[in-house]
């Protein structure tokens, strides 16, 4: 499965100095975030070995703007915590990257964001969580709210009209708010369509939508 996806943390800076120099952690194991997914150990570390035979760093853009980078990373690597980054703001070029330095030391700007491409992943149904296992990382940003609670169905409309499959946990919350009980959608993510049973005019209703959103998915 290849779909462009956000994963939410909070930023965790170590150390940031006047120059810009910052470091800290872009995501850690076992964290779950507000979608219900969680990143595994060993997750990025493919990816990590496909840049440095580029000799370069994923990204560091402003909010997810791929027309706003604000600096560059220096060193990126996977430890036993999560995601290590160390990078540079270009306070002394940049606008936005002075301003950005200037709320992240006042404590204004406390967000990380990795933006990447879903490899693989598993459900893990005793707690009801997504598990990555392989992402293809493409950038970290600097956000102001670092758990993103979007719509969830606009955001499958919107995956599907761009020709993309949606992130499950998306896909799942989606069912979720057309109609589908709890059990429902987790049994549709976990076996299938087959497993759903409509219980009453509001089930059948949103599986009619259901329905249609596959159909989009052809």
């Amino acid at each position: 499965m290849n779909t462009k996806q956000r994963f939410d943390a909070p930023l965790k800076i170590k150390a940031v100095n006047d120059a810009g120099e910052f470091e800290g952690y872009g995501s850690i194991f076992g964290n779950q975030d507000s979608y219900d997914d969680v990143v595994m150990p060993g997750a990025f570390q493919a990816s990590l070995g496909r840049w440095q035979q580029k000799e370069r760093l994923p990204a560091m853009l402003w909010q997810h703007n791929m027309h706003e980078p604000i600096g560059v990373y220096t060193e990126m690597r996977e430890d036993e915590n999560g995601l290590y980054v160390k990078g540079r703001l270009l306070v002394d070029d940049d606008p936005l990257a002075k301003r950005a330095h200037a709320h992240m030391k006042a404590g204004s700007l406390t967000g990380l964001s990795i933006g990447y491409m879903l490899k693989e992943w598993d459900f893990d149904r005793d707690k009801d969580v997504f598990l990555l296992k392989e992402v293809d990382l493409w950038e970290v940003s600097l956000v102001t709210f670092p758990a993103n609670d979007e719509a969830r169905i606009s955001n499958v409309k919107t995956y599907l009209e761009r020709g993309e499959v949606p992130r499950p946990s998306e896909f799942e919350k989606a069912l979720r708010e057309v109609g589908l009980s709890r059990s429902q959608a987790k049994a549709f993510m976990a076996s299938g369509y087959s497993a759903i049973q409509p219980r009453d005019a509001e089930a059948e209703h949103a599986l009619s939508y259901l329905k249609s959103l596959l159909d989009r998915m052809k």
